[in-house]
This record gives C-alpha cells, structure tokens and sequence, in this order.
C-alpha cells in the first residue's frame, strides 16, 4: 500500500471513530434529556449542585482574595520596613564612595556583602540585595552594580530612578536556573553625600516562595472543602427531595392505575402533613369520580337499553305501514295527481325512517362495545368502486361527475369490507350533497404500513372550526340546504367509529370556497400501529388562505 493509501485509511478509520463518538454523545444526550424532563428529583438536585457551585466558587474567590491580600500585605510592610534598614547600612558603607568605575564597583560589593552579613530581623524573611549605580542618561556598559542587576525589572528601575526617588515595590518572576521564582522587588534610592553625581540605588528581593506554599495550600483547602460541601449538599437535597417527590410518584402510578380502570385503587394515607392531605383529598377525588363513572355508565346502559328497545319496537308498526304504502304506491296511477304525489312522499319518508332506524341500531351496538371487527384480507380497490356504483344514481342526479384515483397493484389490507365500503359510501353521498354539481374526486394511495383514501369535493366547504363538528351526531353545517341523499346524520358518526374499530382515524378538511376532504386512514395488518398517512391533508390542490388586507385609505390631497 502506498503512502496516500495508507493516510487515506487512516483518515477513514479516524473519521468512523468519530462518528462512533458523536453518534454515542448523542445517544447519551437524548437519554440525559429524556431523564431531565422525567425527573423532578434529578432537576432539583442538578439545579441546587448548580446554584450552590456559584456561590462556592464566588465565596472561594473571596476568601482566597483576602488571604492572598492579608499575606501579600504583611510581608511587603516587612519588607518595606527592612530595607529602609538596609538603606541606613548602605549609605554609611557608601559615604565618600569615589566616581571611579572600578572603585564604584569594588564599594558596591563590598557594601552588599555588608547587607548580606547583617541580615536584621525582620518578619519579611530572606533576601537578595542588589546596589546599582545608575542614571537615565547611562548605557548598560556604564552601570555599576553588585547583585543580580537583570533580576529587577525595567519599569521598576524607571520608576525609581524618578527626581523625586519614592521607595516602590513590584512583584516579578525570575527565570533561575532552578526554576522560575517569584519576587517581592523593593527598590529605593540611596543618598551618597560624597559626591552629588552619583545615582544609587537599592534594590531587594525577597522570594514569595513560603507565601506562594500558603496560597497554594489554602486553595487545595479551599477546593476539597468546596467539593466535600457540594457532595454534602447534594445528598441532603437528594434525601430532602426524595421525601417530597416518592408520595408523588406513588400519587402518579395510583392515578395511572386508575386511569386505566382500576377504579378502586387509593393511596396510603400515613400522618396528618401536607402529602397526609394529597393522599386523602386523592381518595375523595377518586371515590367522587368513581361514584360518578358508574353512574354514567348506568345511565349509558339504560339509554343505549332504550334506544335498542324503541328501534325493534319500531320496526314491527313500520313493517306494517310499509306494507300498506307499498299497496297504496302500487296503486297511485288510479288516484289523483295531489294523493299520489302523496303516496310517493310516503314511501320516501318511510325509506328515510328505515334507514335512520337501521343507523340507531348500529350506533348503539357501537355505543355498548358489542360490535366485533370480522376482517380478511381484501383489496381496497374493489371495495372503493362498490361504494362508487351505490352511489352513482345519486350523482347522476346532482349532476356531479366521480373520478376514480386508484392505485395499479393491489391495494390490499386486513379490514371488514363491509363497514369499509359504509364509510366510503357515507363519505361519498356527503360529498355529492355539499359538491354544488362539481366533480367529486376519491384518491387512494398505499403507504408501507397504512392505506389511506380521500373524497375531495369543490362544493360550499367549510367554515373554521366546523371541521371538528362534521363527526356529531345529527350535526348540519346547513340546515337548510337540500340533501340529494335524504341523509339521516349519524352516517360520519357511524364512519368515524367504524374507522376507530378498525384502528384506523377519520380527519377533516375545509375551507370556504374551496370544498372539503376527508380522508380516511387504515393500517394494512390488524394490531400494528402505523406512521403518517400516505395522503396529505390538507390536500395537495388546496389554496392557503390569504388574510384579508386593510382598506387603502387615498391620502387627502390640499391645493
């Protein structure tokens, strides 16, 4: 393998690491997420950790600035004191020191060793002497000195060698051979009464080093002290926390419990403290509501009971009446034109009154829960154009045109054709009614785990809000609009819970002017959710809605 070969494959095995590593941050993300959202104990936790490192770290800040300060402090007085003692030595040593270069030099050592020797006590600790003979106006070459004269740095060196020579300090570091140090740099200016051209100064030196152990030393303090009080801190909210947030735990699964009919389970009332009190008005709720649940539920029995009764009691008077308007039906060429228009009227309302009866009947075994799913596997197609030709006298009637959008392969699924068909049916006469004589469109399109068929009409449409009222038993957008299909108004009620007992949905759409849609979803295989519809809704040929636009008001025009 060649060179760029190898670094290719390099490249494409670092790369791959890498979005192993993004991939598992993300994972681990998406978990933390799902755990900060879920959890109360560990957002409170997480958020007292939080507030309690800052005010950590702001009274760590402080205390280690005023230590820091209370030490540097202490030892620059001591070391201001000790070289104005250092000063008093110089100068005496100095006294009648000659200009000369070599003798300048020679005096200038010999005073330093002087200082070194004597070492006064003082609280400020060792130090490092250093005496210079400078001027502003000299080259390097033309300074005397005795001690490490590079050790002082420049800006200290200008700032002394001012015409009024204050005494000042300056913290630096010092490259040595041992490592860097860090020094106190007192510097002041020595007076030479021997001769007036000379410039001297003094400058000492005083290693921080035991001041910068105690820094140190009280950072580490500071820092595990810190640690420990966030350890200490955490696990008290943890335990605080954990008293307040396992009565709620234990309050949601009882609520979830009950939500999934389990109506007679409570919570454990223990003490007389505020979760004491959760837990007992708990109960009550729950006694109130399951108290009120049953009591629907007769009710829902009794009415569903009454409901049943009245349409079979119905059916045996209405079998009779069908009979005899059948008869008199049969004979309306012998009767006048005012009896037999009667007649036809008659046998209409009847055809309108058995449906409607045969529609109670399914909504209130819908109602009960006693209707069972019996499926097979068919294909959608077939049933579509079924419901397509049920419908087709009506159509022709209204004067609305069908068109037929059918897929080309098999469009099968585990659905009762029967009930399939009723909702298409439903759908489709709703649509010739609301359609204003213009094209009524059925689409049906397949998806991976779902079949979804929409009727699309051009009509009236609907209004805001109404697309959630279609479903309502006996609900009209317009009462007074005339029905082609003499209609009985349960028949979207029927369909949306034929589409429920399927496992299917049912949805709405309409704007005014622009016609309605309903599409009706189905997963193909029983007991198997599915993803999104594989028709859109809004349809695709929908306009949105332009907001209306303010007046233009013509600006008044002055001569």
């Amino acid at each position: 393998m060649t060179g760029a070969g190898r670094v290719a494959a390099l490249l494409t095995r670092l790369a791959a690491a890498l979005g192993r590593l993004v991939a598992a941050g993300r994972r681990r993300s998406v978990v933390f997420s799902e755990l900060w959202r879920r959890s109360l104990q560990l957002r409170v936790v997480v958020s007292t950790l939080a507030l309690g490192s800052a005010v950590v770290f702001v009274l760590g800040i402080v205390l280690q600035n005023q230590i820091t300060d209370q030490l540097l402090g202490t030892k620059e007085e001591a070391a201001i004191q000790q070289t104005r003692a250092a000063v008093g030595i110089a100068e005496r040593e100095l006294l009648g020191t000659s200009e000369d270069s070599e003798v300048l030099r020679n005096r200038l050592t010999s005073a330093r060793n002087r200082l070194t020797s004597s070492s006064p006590d003082s609280s400020a600790g060792a130090f490092e002497p250093v005496l210079v003979n400078d001027a502003p106006n000299m080259s390097r070459d033309q300074v005397s000195y005795a001690g490490d004269y590079d050790a002082v740095p420049q800006s200290l060196r200008e700032f002394v060698l001012r015409p009024t020579g204050p005494t000042a300090t300056q913290i630096h570091t010092v490259e040595r051979p041992s490592g860097p140090i860090t020094y106190l740099i007192v510097g002041t200016p020595i007076n030479n009464a021997g001769s007036s051209r000379l410039q001297m100064q003094l400058y000492m030196l005083y290693p921080l080093t035991a001041e910068q152990t105690t820094i140190s030393a009280e950072q580490n303090t500071l820092l595990v002290g810190g640690l420990v009080l966030l350890l200490l801190l955490a696990g008290i909210t943890n335990l605080v926390t954990r008293q307040v947030v396992l009565p709620v735990r234990r309050a949601a699964r009882a609520a979830e419990r009950f939500a999934d009919g389990e109506l007679d389970e409570r919570m454990v009332v223990a003490g007389e403290d505020d979760v004491a009190r959760l837990a007992q008005s708990y109960n009550e709720m729950a006694e109130s509501i399951q108290r009120q649940i049953r009591q629907l539920e007769e009710f829902g029995q009794l009415q569903r009971r009454f409901t049943s009764d009245v349409s079979h009691e119905l059916r045996t008077p209405l079998t009779t009446v069908r009979m005899a308007a059948d008869v008199l039906h049969a004979s309306r060429a012998q009767f006048p034109a005012g009896l037999s228009r009667s007649t036809e009227l008659l046998v209409d309302e009847l055809d309108r009154f058995e449906s409607l009866l045969g529609d109670l009947l399914e909504i209130s075994r819908l109602d009960a829960g006693v209707e069972e799913l019996v499926s097979e596997y068919a294909d959608l197609r077939a049933i579509a154009r079924r419901a397509v030709e049920s419908v087709r006298v009506i159509a022709r009637n209204a004067g609305s045109e069908i068109v037929l959008d059918l897929p080309e392969e098999e469009a099968t699924a585990e659905v009762e054709s029967r009930r399939v068909e009723r909702i298409v049916r439903n759908l489709l006469a709703n649509a010739i009614d609301h359609g204003e004589g213009r094209p009524v469109e059925l689409r049906m399109a397949l998806g991976p785990d779902a079949v979804a068929v929409t009727v699309r009409d051009h009509g009236v449409g609907l209004r805001t809000g109404e697309a959630e009222l279609v479903f309502n038993r006996f609900w009209r957008a317009d009462p007074s609009r005339n029905r082609h299909t003499g209609g009985t108004g349960l028949g979207l009620a029927i369909s949306l819970e034929d589409a429920r007992l399927h496992g299917g949905g049912l949805d709405a759409w309409g704007e005014p002017g622009q016609g309605a849609c309903f599409r009706l979803t189905l997963p193909r295989l029983q007991d198997v959710e599915y993803g999104e519809s594989p028709l859109p809704l809004p349809p695709e040929d929908a306009h949105p809605v332009e907001e209306a636009q303010p007046e233009q008001v013509p600006e008044e025009v002055h001569p």
